[in-house]
């Protein structure tokens, strides 16, 4: 096997690492950033860009940053070098998540190409869905997907668990958009129309007037008594679509990047199918749901994020911030 040039290594990094600011984050967020040395690179969490309200722990941070690795690895694989991934590599320096490096050439399979083409098409959701079912062997492979990386993806088949989810996820939005300083920290992230940002939540990234869904899973107010928002697609979406939760068996750092990793595999086997997902992260924020949940519904394991999943003619664009911006000194 004759060696990589400088130029095949640094075309091949370059590439991953712009795979991996597609990746979805809380409120796109984006909170990461990335070194490269030779032929790997390193992922670091940007605490500059964790919710210190929403989300102290730095839990979904890390979920965030777990599927940009996801995207870097896919890219690494679909170029035709197998990436050796370590994560949390340096007890010492708790902001270095994970390193890549490139290792041996390798012949990219079928699935792999059809989920790195899915990287900058994937999009999120914040809206109902079209009343056609997500078919159930997609529901297999996508709970397939989850299960190769460590995690556990499980459809919601109870009529009164999805109740219980809905009703959580309402009550937690209520609860926090009465307290200030949380609802000051989510619309520091949203857009006005025509704002040139590369982050946050754009205006069009949302129904202007959502309508509800039956049961009704409460959606964020990025417009905050603005008439911002989208109009597109509203006719169709008012089903609830499939409802499911992600789950990890303990609840450490690592098993938070675990997840991340497991939801980005799952979000584009989707995508690849056309389904797209909406998150609902509201009472995962809270301790004493998210535990009531573990307890309740989900045997004893943490729940990560709970998500519904359906058709949509949604075709708004994704806003990332430049490569330039993400990648730091080693």
């Amino acid at each position: 096997m004759s060696a990589r040039t400088t130029e095949e290594i640094t075309s091949a990094i370059r590439a991953a690492v712009q795979a991996a600011v597609w990746a979805p984050s809380v409120h796109n967020t984006q909170p990461w950033s990335f070194a490269v040395d030779g032929e790997e690179i390193a992922l670091r969490a940007d605490s500059d860009r964790k919710l210190r309200l929403g989300d102290a722990a730095g839990r979904e941070m890390l979920i965030s940053c777990g599927a940009a690795l996801m995207n870097v690895r896919l890219t690494l694989s679909a170029l035709g070098w197998q990436p050796h991934v370590r994560v949390l590599p340096d007890p010492d320096r708790p902001a270095l998540l994970a390193t890549v490096r490139m290792g041996e050439a390798v012949v990219a399979d079928e699935h792999t190409r059809l989920l790195h083409a899915e990287i900058e098409r994937r999009r999120t959701h914040r809206a109902g869905f079209t009343d056609l079912p997500v078919p159930e062997r997609l529901i297999e492979a996508l709970v397939a997907q989850a299960q190769a990386e460590g995690a556990r993806l499980t459809p919601v088949r109870s009529e009164a668990a999805v109740r219980v989810l809905a009703a959580l996820t309402c009550a937690a939005q209520d609860v926090q958009s009465q307290d200030r300083l949380l609802t000051l920290e989510m619309i520091s992230w949203a857009q006005p129309p025509g704002s040139s940002r590369g982050d946050g939540v754009p205006a069009q990234g949302y129904p202007r007037e959502p309508r509800r869904t039956s049961p009704h899973f409460a959606q964020r107010d990025y417009a905050h008594g603005h008439p911002w928002g989208s109009d597109a697609d509203q006719f169709f979406a008012a089903s609830t679509g499939t409802v499911a939760v992600l789950t990890t068996p303990a609840d450490a750092r690592e098993d938070w990047i675990t997840a991340g990793q497991a939801l980005q595999r799952v979000l584009l086997h989707a995508s690849a199918y056309d389904v797209h997902a909406a998150f609902h992260t509201q009472a995962l924020e809270m301790v004493h749901l998210r535990e009531f949940l573990r307890e309740e519904l989900l045997s004893g394991r943490h729940p990560q994020m709970i998500m519904r999943l359906g058709y949509t003619s949604d075709d708004s664009e994704g806003i990332r911030r430049p490569v330039t911006d993400l990648l730091k000194e080693r």
